[in-house]
């Protein structure tokens, strides 16, 4: 715990610190009595020895004892070695009452250090029929050792100082309402695997929003647990492409509730076949049978689509249009030939449009020409092209002049007009 967590404090400088302010946050919670055991705190740790009964009761279960307690934590100095195993099980023993709900909430920033073996301990309480409830916070652990805190209760690691602020108020708030929830984002076989998309829970009926959550799948591979207040009914916004609503939402109190959302997702993939250069070319995709435009994407990127059909514009010159079908955890790669340029001169000001010359010969308009410079610089797709103008100040339509050229990828056509 005297290790250095940045600049200006250590990991036990920072967990006291922020401690300290958990229990004035807790101060006049009715129905609340909070104790405070500390191992390794009153026998340095030697080359030759380590004290493994060094775990004590610092401040009994007791009623308006917060004070005791926050004045407790700021004193100690952390010194020894780390006796989980022992901890746990005197802790069992500290509470009062077996009939109300007793939580112990375990910090530390090592693996048992003694010759006992925490999962044994834990499995110990529980064939005694004693109800407790342990998370643990780890400070700074290497996440390969997670496993090692599997068997004792919900874990939680902490890497940095705000990560554990963050850690701590979720657990105490678990510990607090016992009401949790998980949202389960269901894929196209009904399995809870998708995740990470940003989801809004609103006061239902309003726009009062009350939760933002980035969703996350656990180490365990389930989605994560949250704390919400039970007194509310929600409307849930999942923020997928495009985003799915549920609304009227009741979660029950004092239980893990489970809220399901079907939402299969695969991804689009836009890409330059044969591109030399980077080009920077967007793509409106919409929902077939629908004209809201539900994202622009840049070309030769992924994005992540709710399974469906989808209609793609991909904004080149000319458009092009391709119709996609999104499957469960695919990509659907659509390719686009890259572009190249036309460049024009001319010795007057004209006006005239540009037009691509289609297979069936017929032409389709792409452009309109700049009346007020005499040069241009297209990017266009490849193909056979057919510009149409005449000089601006003559007004005569028989004065209209033809050409035709063709757009190679990555090259750039050079015309005299």
């Amino acid at each position: 715990m005297n290790s250095k967590w940045d600049e200006t404090q250590t990991r036990i400088q920072a967990a006291k610190e922020l401690l300290a302010q958990a229990v004035d946050s807790l101060t006049g919670t009715p129905n609340l009595e909070i104790a405070l055991r500390v191992y390794g705190h009153q026998s340095a740790i030697t080359a030759t020895f380590q004290d493994c009964n060094d775990t004590k009761l610092e401040v009994p279960f007791g009623e308006d004892n917060y004070t005791r307690v926050k004045n407790r934590i700021l004193s100690i100095v952390a010194k020894g070695t780390t006796p989980i195993a022992r901890s746990l099980e005197a802790a069992a023993g500290d509470f009062p009452d077996a009939t109300t709900r007793n939580i112990i909430i375990l910090i530390t920033d090592g693996l048992e250090a003694c010759d006992n073996d925490p999962c044994i301990i834990a499995q110990k309480l529980k064939d005694k029929g004693v109800k407790i409830t342990p998370f643990v916070i780890g400070l700074g652990l290497d996440l390969s050792y997670l496993e090692k805190f599997n068997c004792i209760g919900a874990y939680s690691d902490a890497e940095t100082k705000g990560a554990f602020k963050t850690v701590l108020k979720s657990v105490i708030s678990k510990a607090l309402l016992n009401t949790t929830v998980q949202i389960n984002l269901n894929d196209i076989s009904k399995n809870p695997k998708e995740t990470d998309v940003t989801m809004f829970l609103y006061e239902a009926g309003t726009k009062r929003l009350l939760y933002t959550f980035e969703h996350t799948i656990n180490q365990y591979g389930n989605p994560d647990t949250l704390v919400m207040d039970p007194k509310y009914k929600y409307d849930l916004i999942v923020n997928t492409l495009p985003k799915i609503e549920k609304k009227g939402i009741t979660i029950l109190k004092n239980t893990h509730n489970t809220i399901v959302v079907d939402a299969p997702q695969g991804y689009i993939k836009v890409r330059f076949l044969n591109a030399s250069k980077p080009y920077h070319v967007e793509t409106r995709v919409v929902q077939s049978g629908s004209t809201s435009t539900i994202n622009v994407q840049q070309i030769n990127t992924t994005d992540k689509y709710i399974v469906g059909k989808y209609k793609l514009e991909i904004l080149t010159l000319p458009r092009t249009y391709v119709d996609v079908d999104v499957t469960q955890s695919s990509t659907a790669s659509v390719d686009v030939m890259a572009p190249g340029y036309l460049s024009y001169k001319t010795a007057h000001l004209i006006v005239g449009q540009v037009f691509v010359v289609k297979e069936d010969g017929t032409f389709e308009w792409v452009c309109n020409l700049d009346q007020e410079t005499k040069s241009g610089y297209w990017q266009l797709q490849p193909g056979a092209y057919r510009i149409v103008y005449r000089e601006k100040n003559l007004k005569s339509s028989s004065n209209t002049i033809e050409k035709d050229f063709r757009v190679t990828s990555n090259k750039t056509s050079s015309i005299n007009l």
